[in-house]
């Protein structure tokens, strides 16, 4: 058992979720499939400015944990973002900084 396992399920959930988001990359490519308001075919690495290989080790993480999903289409690959895990995840975000949110506690 690592040490992750002794935290509830919830917590670690809320844990693989801001470890996928935390790096700006992901974050700039769940923006722009968020703009672009439909899936995208071809090169996402024409939109964010890293090399090929590093977008593809992005959206890997970001298809690992849910947040977006690939589908080949011939020689490329559509991406779209999975509302309903975006969902999920914002949900426990909201279900775990509420109480935080709420303390009062000034500093």
């Amino acid at each position: 058992m690592n040490k992750a396992e002794k935290f509830d399920e919830s917590l670690q959930e809320l844990a693989r979720f801001a470890r996928a988001i935390s790096h700006p990359a992901r974050l700039a490519i769940l923006k722009y499939l968020a703009e672009t308001k439909s899936c995208v075919s071809g090169d996402i690495s024409d939109y964010i400015p890293l090399s090929r290989t590093t977008v593809s080790q992005h959206l890997k993480e970001l298809r690992d944990i849910g947040l977006i999903h690939g589908e080949i289409d011939g020689l490329k690959i559509n991406y779209c973002l999975c509302s309903d895990k975006i969902e999920r995840y914002l949900e426990l975000f909201e279900q775990f900084f509420e109480p935080v949110k709420n303390s009062k506690i000034t500093c």
